[in-house]
């Protein structure tokens, strides 16, 4: 493995532990604010979306840019193996769900509408299964 590609693969993994921090941290933070009343909870939410549109979603694009540009410059890595092209799917979909669910129903809630609560706890939910997804790809990388 070149020196160039151990470097992507550190910005790959680092970029992915950003993107998906909040998948983690936000169910048990919306909680414990929620304890402390709407306010906090909407207050919260806010923070949580302006992250999101400023830390998280650019992090999950440069981790699927890191992971791209790591098989074009790979030598035992291809387009045509069957868990490369299926992780590049399931990371548009990541994409769709964080760009399209999750960040404006964090903005609603910061709005104070707490309907979009639940929006927002699905969107979170299936991110983090298609997360496992990825990481199965990643690990046992079928097809190859």
């Amino acid at each position: 493995m070149s020196t160039g590609h151990k470097i992507l693969l550190v910005l790959h993994i680092a970029s992915v532990v950003v993107a998906f921090a909040p998948a983690s941290a936000h169910p048990l933070l919306s909680r414990q604010y929620g304890e402390d009343g709407p306010q906090a909870l909407q207050r919260f939410s806010q923070l949580a979306a302006r992250n999101g549109q400023r830390v998280y979603a650019p992090a999950l694009l440069l981790a699927g840019l890191f992971g791209l540009a790591m098989v074009i410059e790979s030598d035992f890595i291809d387009f045509g193996q069957t868990w490369v092209w299926l992780a590049v799917v399931v990371w548009i979909a990541l994409r769709v769900i964080v760009t399209g669910v999750i960040l404006p129903g964090e903005r609603k809630l910061g709005a104070g509408e707490a309907s979009a609560g639940k929006r927002v706890e699905l969107g979170g939910m299936v991110s983090t299964v298609l997360f496992i997804v990825m990481l199965y790809l990643m690990i046992w990388q079928p097809g190859t």
